[in-house]
C-alpha cells in the first residue's frame, strides 16, 4: 500500500480531525497543516488545526480562514469537539508537538504522521505517510490532496507553495525533483504570483535584521582547506537586534556560496547548550554527521544540540565539534 492509499483509507473512516505540527513551527509545518485542513473540509470532514501555541503574526497571511489556533483557544472555543483522528505534520516525534497537544497522540486517539523526515523504524513508517524523498512536507501534503480529488484553489495552494519555498531554501536543496516542480506548476496555475509569495515569507524583515546578519557574517570562518565553514550566533545578539530565532534560520545558507564548501555549520549559543545547524553542498550527508553528534535530519539539512561541559566556552565547543565533523568527513 502506498502512502497515498494509506492516507485515503485513514481519512475515509474519520469524521472529526485535528491537525497539528511541531512546537515553534516553520512555514513547512504551518503551510502543510493549513492547506491540509482546508482540503479536508472540502472533502467533507470536520477539521481544525491545533498547535501548542497560537499562530505567529508573520504567518497569519497564509491562514485567511483562521483555521489554526493555539491549544487554549481550542479548548475554550470548541469544548464539545471530539476528534477521532489526529494528523501530525512535519515531524514524526510525539514529544516535538508540545506537552498539551501530545496528550491527544497515540493511546487516546488514532494518529497519522505526514512527514518527509527520516523515521526511526521502517516498519512503523509504513503505517504512516512518510516520504523521505520529498523536498518538503508541503510537497507530501500537496500530493495527498491531489489524490483525494480535492481541487487546488489559491487559498489551498499558497501555504503549500510557501512551505516548499522555505524547506528547499528557494529550490536549492538536492531533494528538489521533477515531481517537486510538477506540483509547483499546478500550485502556480491557481493564480499564485511568485514575487508576492516570496516577499510574503521573506520580505517581512526590518533593518535590524540586516544588522544582525552583518554581525553573524562577521564571525564566518573555515577550516584549513575551506571544506567546512561556520558562523556563530549568540543569544545576546538576537536580543540586541530585537529578533527571534525564526529570523535566523536562513543565515547559514550564506555559507553555501563559498568556493570549496562541503559542510556549513551555524552555532547558536543558548547558554548551557549550543544548537548546531548543518547544511551540505550535496556531496556529504550531514544527517549522518548530526546523528554522530546526537541529533539527526536530512542528508542536506540537519541539526543537533550540544551541552557545554563545565567551564567550557562556546569557542571550545565549536573547536571540538569542527574536529569531529572533519573526522567524520574523512570516513564518508
Amino acid at each position: 500500500m502506498t502512502i497515498l492509499d494509506t492516507f485515503k483509507s485513514r481519512i475515509q473512516v474519520a469524521e472529526r480531525i485535528l491537525i497539528t505540527t511541531h512546537e515553534v513551527p516553520d512555514a513547512d509545518g504551518i503551510g502543510s497543516e493549513i492547506s491540509l485542513c482546508l482540503a479536508l473540509r472540502e472533502f467533507g470532514k470536520q477539521c481544525y488545526c491545533v498547535n501548542e501555541e497560537p499562530l505567529l503574526d508573520r504567518y497569519t497571511y497564509l491562514d485567511e480562514d483562521k483555521v489554526v489556533m493555539g491549544f487554549n483557544d481550542y479548548q475554550k472555543n470548541h469544548p464539545d469537539f471530539k476528534p477521532d483522528l489526529i494528523i501530525v505534520v512535519d515531524t514524526n516525534t510525539k514529544t516535538r508537538v508540545g506537552q498539551r497537544v501530545s496528550k491527544y497522540i497515540g493511546e487516546k486517539l488514532s494518529t497519522l504522521y505526514v512527514d518527509h523526515h527520516p523515521w526511526r523504524s521502517k516498519e512503523e513508517a509504513s503505517k504512516h505517510c512518510i516520504d523521505i524523498t520529498a523536498a518538503a512536507t508541503g510537497q507530501v501534503v500537496g500530493e495527498l490532496i491531489e489524490y483525494l480529488g480535492v481541487q487546488l484553489t489559491k487559498k489551498i495552494a499558497l501555504p503549500i507553495y510557501t512551505a516548499i519555498i522555505i524547506d528547499t531554501s528557494s529550490f536549492r536543496y538536492p531533494t528538489v525533483s521533477a515531481n517537486t516542480h510538477r506540483l509547483v506548476a499546478k500550485l502556480m496555475a491557481t493564480g499564485i504570483n511568485p514575487p508576492e509569495a516570496y516577499n510574503g515569507i521573506y520580505g517581512t524583515k526590518r533593518v535590524h535584521h540586516m544588522h544582525l546578519l552583518a554581525r553573524i557574517l562577521d564571525t564566518a570562518a573555515t577550516n584549513a582547506d575551506e571544506s567546512i565553514a561556520w558562523m556563530l550566533l549568540r543569544k545576546q545578539d538576537i536580543d540586541k537586534f530585537a529578533s527571534d530565532v525564526e529570523d535566523t534560520h536562513a543565515f547559514i545558507n550564506n555559507l553555501l556560496v563559498l568556493n570549496n564548501i562541503k559542510v556549513a555549520a551555524m552555532f547558536r549559543d543558548d547558554g548551557d547548550h549550543v544548537k548546531v545547524s548543518l547544511r551540505s553542498s550535496g556531496e556529504f550527508d550531514v544527517g549522518m554527521i548530526a546523528m554522530g553528534l546526537g541529533g539527526g535530519g536530512h542528508s542536506h539539512s540537519a541539526a543537533t544540540l550540544i551541552a557545554k561541559a563545565k567551564d567550557e566556552t562556546t569557542e571550545q565547543v565549536i573547536s571540538r565539534t569542527i574536529k569531529i565533523v572533519e573526522d567524520i568527513l574523512k570516513t564518508m
